[in-house]
């Protein structure tokens, strides 16, 4: 499975990075115990099964919009078959037309695979970072005590979505892919 990601610029990183740092030193669920080199904060747009080089031109295009500004809003939590939780991201105008381009290009180009992830379908697509995630994991007491100091108000960071990137689950290899790419 192929994902299609933003990637924040490098303040908003450190934060996040910062927010997982605080979270891992409670000892709670957090993604900075995920060592794989290609583990950092990012917003999956889409998924699919292949990206044939013409639909990458394509997303390539299309990720020509970035930078684009970026909100972080303050926490959320998912709770299933594996809790999560979650720095929101405002879903701007300029984020949501980027996102529904994305996802009508991995789901209109022929040979990208129909294996999607309805979560991520434009009607369902609840954008964020994640910060922690495991099963039956909790955290515990008021959201703002992991929150940066930087933070504008109750858990508001703003940012830039600087670059994309495509993420490869099966050989667990990342390649940038929109403005500044090869």
């Amino acid at each position: 499975m192929h994902s299609i990601e933003l990637l924040p610029d490098a303040a908003t990183d450190r934060a996040v990075r910062g927010v997982w740092r605080s979270l891992a030193d409670e000892g709670l669920p957090s993604q900075s115990t995920h060592h794989h080199p290609t583990n950092r904060p990012h917003l999956t747009l889409a998924t699919a099964e292949t990206i044939p080089p013409e639909v990458r031109t394509a997303l390539a295009e299309a990720l020509g919009a970035l930078p684009l500004p970026l909100h972080l809003t303050g926490l959320l939590r998912f709770s299933g078959r594996i809790d999560v939780l979650a720095w929101a991201v405002r879903p701007d105008a300029a984020l949501l037309e980027l996102h529904e381009t994305v996802w009508r290009i991995l789901r209109e180009t022929p040979g990208s695979g129909d294996r999607s992830n309805p979560l991520l379908s434009p009607v369902r697509w609840v954008p964020h970072i994640t910060l922690g995630r495991g099963r039956g994991a909790v955290w515990p007491g008021p959201d703002g005590r992991w929150l940066p100091e930087e933070a504008t108000g109750p858990g508001i960071l703003p940012g830039r979505w600087a670059e994309a990137r495509s993420y490869d689950s099966t050989s667990r290899t990342t390649a940038g892919i929109g403005p500044g790419t090869p």
